[in-house]
């Protein structure tokens, strides 16, 4: 015969009210819910008499010997337990309920945004799931409608606000004594060229990195064109080109050309003013490859890109072998030369995925494959790939040291002098063979019996510490000069840098108690305190502009790459400025309507 699975669901049962005085059993008023015990909370799976008395006798049997069924004692316990469950399935509701309408207000505003594109609508949808009262929702509503939020409002509001920002930031480079510049190009979506200009004061309570200007480059992007974008865009504005002590670049030939470079004609026309080649830029110059571990990392890069560029399929099988292989990481990453973090991220995925990758080429059919198989199986080129993951390792993480806003030259400078002091310990580290630094090839040496330190790491940890060296010995700014903007306690009163501003006031300074909470007091100490202004001002990197690009980016997109350059300026001042717009101000000096 055939045998049949019985279907609870379909028999229909029904919850007994008189299960409650015998069992302690009560039906929530909740859809598809089931009986639940009033003593120890537990749900029955299925509705049914049986099961609930088996229940009750088996966990509650003393329950009737201190109550007994009938009693006016076990009547008003039951009571109790219902009053008690119902007090805590009403706090429960309204919290499921709040969460119920927040959720539905989110799918609301995402329904909204992308249909409409309009945040007043948006706004309206939440008010009207997570308000409840009807009075209180009409009156929010109405009063969000009345904001004027349309397009061409939204752009005048955009303009005033940036205008306001402008204004304030103006005013302060006016007052201010000395201030640095950083100065990049990049191009937008268009292929316009923007020449980013940043500037770091001291606005008499902090310091301040903000956007000067955003300048569009319609034409040429030469040392001679760039120079005389800058000229004009200062003197529009009234600044002086005089109180820049410091100019930054990226070290491009139109940036330090000796002739027509931009510090080249700036020089002309400013000639104390001092220039600089961004300090990120030259450490990742410095770490350059050549020779034969240029070779290991080419080799590296053409197996990452036969993996994931050879073929679309080739690439999809070589992700679903990572996840079939419970691997760490889904895919490889692709080396990309103009990121400073790059060539350091691709060798540590590299070197962590290294079984896997050897794993799919030895199936992959491919004909190159067996060639870069070969490779893999040589320990002696993956001591090298190992060696490069270790030490870019470092490098990455005095880049992400470097990097980031509100840090002057000083700080950089601070980095760059522990980093050479570490340099000369990981060559140490290295050629002791203790590889206390360098955790990944010494993981790898441990299970690779043929692999050995070779002259090419070593060689390449002493050209590197010569490429810091000569590259950041040659500030214009003596290292005492920075030491003391940085830690004035650590420069003698006798030595040279003090005798040639003031012996006695930098006494004065190391012994005074409050110079850290005053920085520098301009009456007590006045030549100290410019000398530490001055260096504290400066800029070490053309960080904020590159970071700046990359807000301009998000501005700008193909969606919207029919933006003015106009509108681009103002949408990245406001993204980008410390400064806070006089909101009563700008609505005073307007004519104020609702929306109509």
């Amino acid at each position: 015969c055939w045998l049949t699975k019985r279907k609870i669901d379909s028999e229909n049962r029904q919850f007994q009210s008189e299960w409650t005085d015998k069992y302690l059993f009560i039906l929530p008023a909740v859809t598809s819910t089931k009986p639940v015990c009033l003593l120890c909370n537990e749900c029955m799976s299925v509705m049914k008499e049986y099961n609930l008395k088996r229940h009750y006798k088996s966990n509650h049997g003393s329950f009737s010997a201190r109550f007994p069924e009938g009693s006016d004692e076990r009547r008003s316990k039951i009571q109790r337990l219902l009053a008690s469950f119902q007090h805590g399935q009403a706090a429960l509701g309204r919290f499921c309920t709040e969460q119920e309408r927040a959720m539905i207000a989110s799918l609301r505003v995402a329904w909204t945004l992308t249909r409409q594109k309009r945040p007043k609508d948006c706004m309206l949808a939440v008010i009207d799931e997570v308000v409840v009262d009807e009075k209180v929702r009409e009156s929010v509503t109405s009063s969000i409608k009345k904001g004027p939020l349309s397009d061409t409002s939204t752009l005048r509001r955009v303009e005033l606000l940036a205008k306001d920002v402008s204004r304030q930031l103006l005013d302060n480079l006016k007052k201010t004594d000395v201030m640095s510049i950083a100065v990049d190009e990049s191009t937008d979506c268009t292929d316009m060229a923007q020449l980013c200009i940043y500037v770091r004061f001291h606005d008499g309570v902090r310091f301040r990195e903000e956007l000067v200007g955003l300048i569009p480059m319609e034409r040429h992007t030469t040392g001679e064109a760039i120079f005389q974008k800058i000229v004009a865009f200062f003197d529009e504005r009234e600044l002086d080109l005089q109180k820049v002590c410091l100019l930054v670049t990226d070290g491009a030939p139109a940036m330090i050309g000796r002739l027509q470079g931009l510090t080249a004609r700036l020089s002309t026309i400013a000639p104390h003013m001092q220039f600089l080649h961004c300090i990120i830029h030259q450490s990742v110059l410095c770490a350059k490859l050549s020779g034969d571990l240029k070779n290991t990392m080419d080799t590296v890069m053409n197996i990452v890109n036969f993996i994931r560029s050879t073929s679309s399929l080739q690439h999809r099988l070589f992700r679903m072998m990572l996840a079939d292989m419970f691997a760490e990481h889904t895919d490889l990453l692709v080396h990309n030369d103009v990121r400073w973090l790059s060539k350091g991220n691709v060798l540590d995925r590299f070197c962590e995925l290294h079984q896997e990758i050897v794993s799919f080429l030895r199936v992959c059919k491919h004909k190159r494959a067996a060639n870069l198989l070969e490779r893999m199986l040589d320990e002696q080129f993956m001591a090298e790939v190992y060696f490069l993951c270790d030490i870019f390792k470092h490098l990455n993480t005095l880049n992400l040291e470097l990097q980031g806003r509100e840090k002057s030259i000083a700080d950089l400078v601070e980095k760059l002098c522990a980093f050479k002091t570490k340099l000369t310990i990981f060559t140490t580290d290295l050629s002791a063979t203790g590889l206390l630094h360098f955790p990944r090839l010494r993981g790898f040496m441990n299970t690779a019996p043929e692999a050995r330190i070779t002259p090419v790491m070593t060689d390449f940890m002493t050209k590197l510490t010569e490429n810091f060296t000569e590259r950041f010995q040659g500030f214009n700014i003596p290292i005492e000069v920075l030491h003391f903007a940085r830690d004035p306690f650590s420069i003698k009163p006798e030595a040279d840098f003090c005798a040639k501003v003031k012996e006695l006031e930098m006494v004065d300074v190391q012994s005074s108690f409050s110079l850290w909470s005053n920085h520098v007091n301009q009456y007590q100490y006045p030549t100290m305190r410019k000398v530490a202004l001055l260096i504290l001002t400066m800029f070490g990197s053309t960080y904020t502009c590159e970071s700046s690009f990359s807000h301009m980016n998000a501005i700008k997109t193909r969606a919207r790459c029919s933006m003015t350059n106009e509108k681009l300026h103002e949408c990245l001042r406001i993204a980008l400025t410390t400064y806070e717009p006089n909101y009563v101000e700008i609505a005073r000096s307007r004519q104020c309507n609702f929306s109509h």
